[in-house]
């Protein structure tokens, strides 16, 4: 037996398990950023979506929920609680109601600079350096886009 195979009894123990793995350290991170976000008055979602909007404004909802891998039932009520506290715009194309496109306002846009310090209490408490994050960052990619053409 290869060395690098597991028994089928180590094959179910939870620690060896990628899913869980992942799925920890998300929990972990999302925790981590919660009173980083608070202060922006944000939920992680929330943020998300600013990031997006920050990277490029006037956004198809349509394209925010495939860019944040989140359906529109999801999407919908979180982009009206962000209008609704005045961090953005929804704007129906009159052409074609169904299509709404999501545009920062300037509270949102301002909101920007407080955010930059989160990516630098996120690498410091990752205690990692910036190129082994980089590196990790592009391997959990790379996986999820596998798992995308695998459940294709």
């Amino acid at each position: 037996m290869p060395t690098n195979a597991f028994t089928s009894d180590q094959a179910l123990q939870l620690d060896n398990q990628l899913c869980f793995a992942l799925y920890s350290t998300s929990l972990a991170m999302t925790k981590l950023y919660k009173p980083l976000l608070e202060d922006l008055g944000l939920t992680y979602p929330q943020y998300l979506v600013m990031l997006l909007l920050w990277e490029r404004d006037g956004v198809m909802v349509s394209t925010l929920g495939e860019r944040l891998y989140l359906d529109s039932g999801t999407l919908t009520p979180l982009l009206k609680r962000m209008e609704a506290s005045g961090l953005v715009t929804r704007l129906r194309d009159v052409q074609d109601e169904r299509r709404v496109t999501i545009r920062l306002t300037s509270a949102g846009r301002s909101l920007k600079a407080q955010a930059e310090k989160i990516p630098g209490c996120i690498l410091s408490a990752t205690q990692c350096a910036l190129p082994d994050i980089v590196l990790l960052t592009q391997q959990v990619q790379a996986l999820r886009e596998q798992l995308k053409r695998s459940s294709a």
